[in-house]
């Protein structure tokens, strides 16, 4: 299947249509060097159409130390959530994603982008996904990240939610961000 058909495919996607509104949203790219692979887009951004358009997203381009500019260049990134709808809300955040959205799309996607240096995988669905091992911890991921270079990084999701496992965290920010950047500066144009 070519890459525009899958997409528009995709955008067109109602397989969840009997538990959330049909609204998918994601940043597909072929020149991708780097590819997102994160949850599944929040209210905000279920309501303006862009991913990471909202306080999560500055704080993902600030640890990434990127511009707006770059981060929403298709030369740069593609951004893929498990999930590309809004889930809905649950009693503290949002639900989690539907595992038929990555189960049906995410290896189709990930096999048209043949560019992609490095994945940044974001939160515990997506480390669940992308490293296949549900038993393994965020955190401890996250500390591993060292044996995931040069091709992956796991990052904790940048909610503002997470302030507390960053303050509890500080070794985070005082150390795997500056590895982050210095990555991600190898590669973004």
């Amino acid at each position: 299947m070519k890459f525009k058909t899958l997409e528009d495919e995709i955008k067109n996607c109602s397989i969840c249509k009997d538990i959330l509104n049909p609204n998918p949203i994601f940043k597909l790219s072929s020149n991708a060097k780097i590819l997102i692979i994160g949850q599944a887009p929040g209210k905000k951004v279920d309501e303006s159409g862009v991913l990471f358009n909202d306080a999560s997203g500055d704080r993902l381009r600030e640890w990434l130390g990127v511009t707006l500019e770059q981060f929403y260049d298709g030369d740069n990134f593609a951004i893929l959530p498990m999930a590309f709808c809004y889930p809905g809300r649950a009693k503290s955040g949002d639900k989690p994603p539907p595992k038929i959205c990555a189960t049906t799309w995410m290896e189709l996607l990930v096999q048209k982008m043949n560019n992609i240096e490095l994945t940044l995988i974001i939160g515990k669905y997506a480390l669940d996904y992308c490293l296949n091992n549900s038993k393994q911890n965020l955190t401890e991921s996250i500390k591993q990240n060292e044996s995931f270079l040069p091709s992956k990084i796991v990052l904790p999701h940048p909610s503002p939610r997470n302030n507390i496992w960053l303050s509890k965290n500080k070794w985070f920010e005082d150390d795997v961000i500056v590895k982050i950047q210095k990555r991600i500066s190898e590669i973004v144009i």
